[in-house]
């Protein structure tokens, strides 16, 4: 219908949605990983890496914001069986306590410095993340950095108002 209105603001619908990237690629190199979470989350960073930047650039496409809704909800059902998110989430939670940052922008700007750090003992759940994505000769954390960028998202501290006195 093109009547339809979208009422979600955009950097809301976005930093959410890189927010359940984040949940896939935790759950996916947690220690506990199996194959049932691993659907999940490969589902997650197909549906998203190819849903997200269509709802961008047409925020009235309904058909991408229904996968990136289905998205979200895949990106966290390995929690139900006990998977527990790694680093980002950890200094997302911090984060957003402490300098009052969005739930979603904690994760634009700490998720690709998160999988840079765990990079020596994830590469091969990295290299998933990057071929999910459809980038599977690239570093995975330079495909997130690059798609949140894209997006438009935030991606240092400084973006969203941390300074280092606050450190």
């Amino acid at each position: 219908d093109p009547r339809v209105t979208v009422h979600t603001p955009m950097w809301i619908w976005l930093s959410t949605g890189v927010r359940a990237l984040d949940h896939a690629i935790e759950l996916l190199c947690a220690p506990r990983a199996d194959p049932i979470s691993d659907g999940n989350a490969l589902q997650t960073l197909r549906l998203l890496s190819r849903a997200l930047p269509r709802v961008k650039r047409d925020p009235n496409d309904l058909d991408a914001r229904l996968d990136c809704q289905f998205a979200a909800w895949i990106s966290l059902m390995a929690r139900q069986y006990g998977l527990t998110l790694g680093i980002s989430h950890a200094i997302g939670h911090t984060l957003g306590n402490h300098a009052g940052v969005p739930h979603g922008y904690t994760s634009c700007v700490m998720l690709p410095p998160s999988m840079r750090y765990n990079q020596p003992v994830v590469a091969e759940r990295h290299r998933l993340v990057a071929e999910a994505m459809g980038h599977p000769n690239d570093d995975a954390a330079d495909v997130v950095r690059a798609f949140i960028s894209d997006l438009g998202m935030p991606g240092r501290l400084a973006d969203v108002g941390v300074g280092r006195d606050q450190f």
